[in-house]
């Protein structure tokens, strides 16, 4: 094997970058999942990986491909698989078996797989391949099941090592896996490396002597050449030798959580201590839910926020939750004085300020936390036999009317819950020593992991729904619906043990800073700023009406499609004779329409994709199927090579052509369908007041071991920064400092050398740091672009003066390739832009600039600056 450290890095490494991530996904995935849960970039990466290992990797082994999936809880696990299976059942997979430790995923999963009622089902409302359409099965084993279904067993990973090695009637048995390919899927995968983790050295011949759960899952695994282990789990411990030696050559996608929480897919965790009883500490978390909820209720978003209340033991939990229901239903004004007077904490102090602002009193909260805190939206998971019970209310808090949940640790593994914002721990131990975190601790930070993902929400289309949008404005209001509350008692050594967990999971940084711009007064003086704008395009819902063909290059290719001869031969093994050539076959082109048209409209008829109502929405100036058929727009033109036997080709049957047209028309459905743009960016820029747009903020920085090292420091500090240079004195630069990367720092440094060519050239020039403060959207697919900086040069002109608005955006080499679709955008305003011009004696031009990299792109980048100096 190539020497790589890891499975994708040899991918990489032989088929490379631009290859894989250039891969585009089949409609056997595209089109078979649930589209209300669109790919995300990540996922994406992981198909694509998955999909060149099969397909095009020189060293993907020929019997018994295992690999590992690793990823964050949260980051979509399950939509992986769901993929996965639909990709494989393509390649003659029709058998699955999903495993794993815990029966309450099970149910879960079930649940996703199975259940078209469910909103958190991944597959379409119908799964097509071609002209076939398919169901999915659950089975208890896999004789006698559909040869054109997807069957999948579902079993925990106990119950399928007693099933096996205590086999009893209709239940699965090892000559399942013998006899024909099947596909393991397992979940938590963690669990089955109970014998790697030993030491133990798991030989083909010793197979049948191990009776663990990984030498189960082995032996069947290794059953049949063809059958084929998935493995997913967010918790692979790489830094023991022996699982990172088993996985090295098998891990085919890593994406831990710290990848997860730096791309914006999490809560950002908060830690609060507090010095007070478990009942006045839990009190503190029921107002900031209702704060969080009346937030959101404010913003239009049905946001239900829920609450965790964590004990040591069952009885503790029991009594707490008589305990809180009590004391909820006795609650006195009193008791939230007494909170609001002692509570130093921002978000405590933001809560009563709002109820002030809003008019809310404290004896009308009280009421609103009767009724939503009432016994009967409190629910207990104390027991097995609770948890077993309730699993299908904890797993859609989202959709019942609970409020809070009470627990010991029931939930700690296979919970997937979005809107739990507050996890209350309602006891003050702690098991770390000697500087090691203890197991305790551990779980409690992979609990919050677990509640840390992502509650979605959007105020515009624009904005991220699974991501977090405020990391640049930490005041906003619904910052706190961004955020997760983890409530203990005062103890500061447990929270600097759980804060050094919680860091070693990937779930908090290594540090966090919290940096505050300001716009110079000097700038706010300006006639800039006070009655100048900025121009920005908008984002606009893609009705397709300008689509009055196929694709040109559609239309144009010649569709190839091979008949099946019949052919057959005999021969003596070991002979070899260069008489046998084979058989002779021959091509002739067609056009699709000297089928006939009621060929044509029997194929269509077989692939529900040209059902009218669908393909209208692609195709909305279609006007019938008579017309998709007959008019050179569409299928007319279209051109078949028909390859067979010499007989065959030239005198076709009708089974012939039914076959060649449906062959055809799937592949064309897959092009049509492939065409899933939503947004275009519109070519117009509209006036916005520059003093409307760029203000003040607070901003968030999240800093990593391996991230920009000058991130989140202030290029004021020679203190803080390589890039020292004092923008207090810049009258150019319109913030106060500067917290952004290297690259970006550079950028402002080289604006800084140009500056005295740019005053000769131009009466003002500025350049103002964009902190999330507007997007701008691509021409082609809407996609949102958020330039790090807009340069502003005022001609000296004094009639038609020119005012340039010069998008910048510095980019660090990683991401060169990666964010290319930027780069093509910004140089495509110069020539695209529409604005109106606002004054007779004005007049606005729009530009982009390529990318500046210091090291990579500054040819080019000066190349073009040199044209705004000319």
């Amino acid at each position: 094997m190539v020497d790589a450290k890891v499975l994708f890095d040899a991918i990489y490494y032989q088929l490379g970058r631009k290859q894989i991530e250039g891969t585009k996904l089949p409609a056997a995935i595209t089109g078979n999942l649930n589209l209300s849960f669109p790919i995300r970039l990540y996922q994406e990466r992981a198909f694509q990986l998955f999909l060149n290992y099969w397909e095009n990797f020189d060293e993907k082994p020929s019997e018994n491909s295992q690999l590992l999936f690793h990823m964050a809880t949260g980051s979509g696990k399950t939509l992986i698989m769901a993929g996965l299976i639909l990709y494989l059942y393509t390649k003659g997979y029709r058998n699955f078996l999903f495993f794993v430790n815990n029966s309450n995923i099970i149910e879960k999963t079930r649940d996703n797989f199975l259940n078209q009622l469910s909103k958190k089902y991944l597959f379409a409302e119908t799964l097509s391949f071609g002209d076939k359409r398919i169901s999915i099965n659950a089975v208890k084993n896999f004789q006698s099941v559909s040869p054109d279904d997807i069957n999948i067993v579902f079993s925990t990973i106990q119950g399928l090592h007693i099933t096996l090695n205590t086999p009893s009637e209709n239940s699965l048995s090892y000559d399942d896996f013998e006899n024909q390919k099947i596909v393991l899927i397992s979940d938590e995968a963690h669990h089955i490396n109970a014998d790697t983790k030993k030491g133990k050295d798991i030989e083909q011949d010793d197979l049948f002597e191990i009776v663990s759960w990984e030498g189960t899952i082995e032996k069947i695994f290794r059953a049949n050449t063809a059958n084929v282990l998935l493995e997913f789990t967010a918790t692979v411990d790489f830094s023991d030798d022996k699982l990172s030696e088993k996985y090295k050559s098998k891990l085919i996608f890593d994406y831990p959580l710290k990848e997860f929480r730096k791309d914006g897919y999490s809560k950002e965790v908060k830690v609060l201590q507090a010095d007070l009883s478990p009942f006045n500490r839990a009190l503190q978390a029921v107002l900031l839910s209702q704060y969080r909820r009346k937030i959101a209720e404010k913003n239009g978003l049905h946001i239900k926020p829920v609450i965790l209340f964590k004990s040591k033991t069952i009885k503790d939990s029991k009594a707490f939750f008589e305990e809180l229901k009590d004391g909820i239903r006795k609650l006195k004004v009193q008791s939230l004085i007494a909170i609001r007077n002692r509570s130093n904490e921002p978000v405590i102090k933001r809560l009563f300020d709002y109820l002030d602002a809003t008019g809310v009193s404290l004896d009308n909260l009280i009421a609103e936390l009767r009724e939503d805190f009432s016994e009967t939206k409190l629910i207990e998971v104390n027991s097995k036999e609770e948890s077993e019970k309730k699993q299908l209310a904890v797993n859609s808090l989202e959709s019942n009317d609970y409020r809070a949940v009470f627990a010991v640790d029931k939930l700690n593994e296979g919970w997937d819950v979005l809107n739990l914002f507050d996890i209350v721990r309602l006891y003050d131990t702690r098991d770390s020593k000697a500087g090691r975190i203890g197991e305790t601790t551990m779980r409690e930070a992979q609990l919050i992991g677990r509640g840390a993902r992502y509650c979605p929400f959007q105020l515009s289309t624009d904005q991220p729904l699974y991501g977090r949008k405020y990391d640049a404005d930490l005041e906003n209001e619904l910052r706190v619906c961004e955020e997760l509350h983890y409530h203990s008692a005062y103890n500061p050594k447990y929270i600097q043990e759980l804060n050094t967990a919680l860091r070693e999971i990937g779930l908090k940084p290594k540090e966090t800073r919290e940096r505050r711009i300001q716009l110079k007064q000097s700038f706010k003086d300006t006639t800039l700023f006070k009655a100048g704008h900025i121009f920005l395009n908008e984002q606009k819902k893609y009705n397709r009406e300008d689509i009055t063909a196929l694709d040109s290059s559609t239309i144009s290719h010649t569709h190839k499609v091979s008949l099946l001869t019949g052919y057959s031969k005999s021969s003596v093994a070991f002979e070899i004779s260069d008489k046998d050539k084979g058989m002779d076959k021959f091509s002739k082109d067609y056009l699709l329409k000297d089928f006939g048209a009621s060929i044509i409209r029997k194929a269509i008829q077989r692939i529900e994709f040209y059902e009218f109502d669908n393909l209208s929405r692609y195709l909305p100036n279609l006007k019938s199927i008579h017309e998709f058929i007959t008019s050179d727009s569409y299928l007319g033109k279209l051109k078949i090579e028909i390859t067979g036997l010499s007989d065959q080709v030239e005198d076709l049957t009708i089974d012939d052509k039914l076959d060649a047209t449906t062959q055809v028309l799937t592949t064309v459905s897959s092009v049509i369908a492939s065409d899933k743009i939503e947004f275009k960016g519109t070519k117009r820029f509209i006036p916005h007041m520059i003093r409307a747009v760029f203000t003040d903020k607070t901003l968030n920085f999240m800093i990593d071991a391996g991230g920009d090292k000058e991130f989140g420091k202030s290029m004021n500090d020679p203190s803080e920064t390589a890039y020292y240079l004092d923008l207090s004195k810049r009258k150019w630069y319109a913030f106060d400092d500067c917290f952004g990367t290297s690259e970006e720092k550079l950028l402002i440094q080289y604006i800084d050398k140009k500056y005295s060519e740019l005053a000769k050239a131009y009466s003002e020039a500025y350049l103002i740091r964009n902190e999330k403060h507007f997007k701008i959207y691509a021409f082609q697919d809407g996609r949102p672009l958020e330039p790090d900086f807009v340069l502003y040069l005022i001609g000296k002109e004094k009639i038609d003066t020119k005012h340039y608005q010069v998008f910048i955006e510095p980019k660090g080499k990683h991401l060169l390739k990666e964010d290319e679709w930027k780069e093509q955008f910004l140089l495509s305003i110069k020539e695209e832009f529409e604005v109106e011009q606002l004054f007779a004696n004005k007049k606005y031009v729009l530009w982009g600039l390529p990318f500046f990299n210091e090291e990579y792109r500054k040819t080019q980048f000066e190349e073009a600056f040199e044209a705004l100096l000319e």
